[in-house]
């Protein structure tokens, strides 16, 4: 198997980056922004956006479960109130099996 670098993790990430990362445009970022509290981005001086890896993580789960398990807004913020831990945990699960998945794909392409 060839060498692989470990990706790079930045500390901050605007919000073009994001939307980029989950495939959405940049307002629906800050609509999400405005209905979730636990997002909550820094700001810089100029007032743009900055957010953690942690918000990325949020980010991501609130995009699985409105785009992917067609749930509304409504929905997520009742099936998350609390349970934070839970989602994650299955997003984490839902991660590994993919890059399972993907090492298994190019193990038998290589054979």
């Amino acid at each position: 198997m060839p060498y692989r670098e470990k990706k790079i993790e930045k500390l901050y990430y605007s919000i073009g980056e994001v939307s980029g990362m989950l495939g959405v445009p940049v307002s629906t970022v800050r609509f999400w922004e405005n209905e979730f509290r636990i997002l909550k981005p820094m700001k810089n001086k100029k007032g743009n956006r900055m957010f953690t890896a942690n918000d990325v993580k949020n980010l991501t789960i609130i995009h699985r479960l409105l785009k992917e398990e067609g749930m509304t807004i409504a929905g997520v913020k009742k099936k998350l109130s609390g349970k934070w831990d839970d989602t994650d945990r299955a997003l984490q699960i839902g991660e590994t099996l993919k890059k399972i998945r993907g090492l298994l794909v190019e193990f038998r392409d290589n054979i």
